[in-house]
């Protein structure tokens, strides 16, 4: 069993020099492929040979990657959702669950398609609840959300018995949990859709970019219809058949440039994920149990991307402490809840804000909204939130850093 040196003041050693995950990789292999890309002075994906499409090669692998028949390349996570939504035909006042505790884009997707975010508490895993979830289902719910956040696979049995049982499609929003699994499954292969990003901040990164996919043919002919609003004349021009009677779409597609990075990318993912699940294990196993911590529920440890270790404490008091200590003694560990990530802080949201001028989504005259916001209305996500200790990882971190991090929390909680 670790013992805890009281007598020595931890000192961190190591520290990483960034804590950017995919951008940490950018090496030779991105600059050849990037450059490949430029030197073809065609950065379109269409009106070309898909062999020679750095999207449509990237498309292939991460098919194979996730474990789906079909994927689509966009230009962000945000447009992953949206089209995942279009192509489960997700429509105005259709009621969409999402946990208390995600990037503001979960939301917002859902308002994008004139959809209503129905907020739900999350428990001690930080991802949904799958009791709250079914306490929210009503007559207009059409689909849930899981958000696999840090990384952290959700309750996926439970969640997709409860869409089965009520009759709703599920997306899965992978865009912390890039090549995360659950009970040996991918993740994003469980549900009916699943939607990933590659922004800076990503496992893998394309500099901006997502991907939607999914094993359903005539839901990936309507996202695809959708992230492109000529996609059925690039499908003309292609001698391509449409299984779908084409309609109006935006315009979310990723460029020659993003793809040639995302595939090179991709190649580095499972190496960048095995050396955090390391590092993390190592991490953990090293803490002492004092009885006045609470480790995150985990609901598939082994498919865990491991990008962060999180912890409760027993009081949000206790929490601030410890972290303003953490912090002091120079480690990355956070407890303050994100701006953006967590409901409460979603302002245009609780507010009901619209850029249409009529309103819409909140004022349909058809389906006008019937779910209200406050921002005390998931004190159960507010606890734990208020409680955790998140301590990023990366894969750049040496075994000493590890070991002068379990020091130094051994030290801070045995002095608390």
């Amino acid at each position: 069993m670790t013992t805890i040196p009281k007598d020595t003041t931890p000192v961190i050693v190591e520290p990483p020099v960034s804590y950017f995950l995919g951008p940490q990789e950018i090496g030779d292999e991105e600059i050849a492929m990037v450059t490949q890309a430029l030197r073809s002075k065609n950065l379109f994906r269409y009106l070309k040979n898909e062999e020679d499409s750095f999207t449509f090669r990237f498309e292939k692998e991460f098919r194979k990657a996730t474990g789906v028949e079909h994927a689509l390349a966009v230009n962000s996570g945000t447009s992953a959702l949206i089209c995942a939504l279009v192509g489960l035909g997700v429509s105005s006042g259709d009621e969409v669950i999402v946990p208390a505790y995600t990037y503001i884009a979960t939301a917002a997707a859902v308002m994008a398609v004139r959809g209503i975010p129905v907020i739900a508490e999350i428990d001690n895993s930080l991802t949904l609840d799958p009791a709250d979830v079914e306490r929210k289902i009503t007559p207009r719910t059409k689909a849930i959300i899981p958000v696999h956040m840090r990384g952290t696979p959700s309750r996926m049995d439970e969640i997709m018995k409860i869409a089965h049982k009520h009759g709703l499609v599920v997306i899965e929003d992978c865009a912390q949990a890039n090549g995360g699994f659950h009970k040996g499954r991918p993740l994003g292969s469980i549900g009916h859709a699943g939607a990933f990003s590659f922004q800076q901040f990503k496992i893998i990164t394309a500099g901006e970019g997502g991907a939607f996919v999914t094993n359903d043919s005539s839901v990936y002919e309507r996202g695809c219809c959708y992230h492109d609003g000529a996609y059925e004349f690039w499908c003309a021009l292609d001698n391509r058949p449409i299984g779908i009677v084409p309609f109006l779409g935006e315009n979310y597609r990723m460029s020659d440039l993003n793809g040639a990075l995302a595939l090179a990318q991709l190649g580095k993912r499972d190496r960048i994920l095995t050396r955090l699940r390391e590092l993390k294990k190592r991490l953990k196993n090293g803490i002492v149990d004092l009885g006045n911590i609470e480790f995150q529920d985990v609901p598939d440890a082994e498919g865990d991307c491991a990008i962060s270790l999180i912890f409760f404490m027993e009081t949000p008091e206790l929490a601030k402490r410890a972290a303003e200590k953490f912090q002091k003694l120079g480690m990355r560990a956070t407890n303050s809840i994100p701006d953006r990530h967590f409901f409460n802080h979603w302002n245009y949201i609780l507010e009901k804000r619209s850029p249409d001028l009529y309103g819409h989504p909140w004022t349909d005259a058809a389906r006008p909204c019937q779910v209200e916001y406050s921002k005390d209305m998931c004190p159960q996500s507010t606890d734990y939130l208020s409680r955790h200790i998140n301590i990023a990882l990366t894969q750049s971190m040496s075994d000493a850093h590890i070991d002068s991090c379990i020091h130094a929390i051994n030290y801070t909680l045995s002095s608390l």
